[in-house]
């Protein structure tokens, strides 16, 4: 992702046209820049939309364990990011990222939208790409 420097940059005005929640956070849709398929919903703080932004790679917020994490620290899936979009209301981050590794589900599929609603019931529409058990190898 290539960003150009603008004064305000420094004085992060751009992260105040974010529209945080009250807990500081700003929900995440990820999207493959090749074909447009969601990957995913995850959350930002400022620290991690400024790391994304900084480095190029998908950093977000694990609301769960509290902490910024690098998409793809632990499996190897990462994402480049290509572009960085704020929705019109600013309340909403679009990433369109190139995923390596094939997965960007911690279920080991392509993406984490892989349940269709079809006649009253959630059916996976998508076969796992890799074993979570091999995407994340315990140490």
């Amino acid at each position: 992702m290539q960003t150009t420097m603008h004064p305000d940059n420094d004085k992060e005005l751009w992260l105040e046209t974010v529209a945080w929640s009250a807990d500081g956070l700003v929900p995440v849709i990820t999207q493959s820049a090749a074909t447009g398929r969601v990957l995913m919903q995850a959350w930002m703080n400022r620290e991690a939309l400024r790391a994304t932004r900084d480095t190029g790679v998908a950093t977000y917020f694990s609301r769960s364990k509290g902490r910024l994490w690098v998409k793809g620290e632990s499996s190897g899936a990462t994402q480049d990011v290509v572009s960085l979009h704020l929705d019109c209301d600013g309340d909403s981050i679009l990433l369109q990222v190139n995923q390596h590794g094939g997965a960007a589900c911690h279920t080991g599929r392509q993406s984490c939208f892989y349940r269709a609603y079809d006649n009253g019931q959630w059916h996976e529409d998508e076969p796992v790409l890799v074993s979570p058990d091999t995407l994340y190898k315990k140490s």
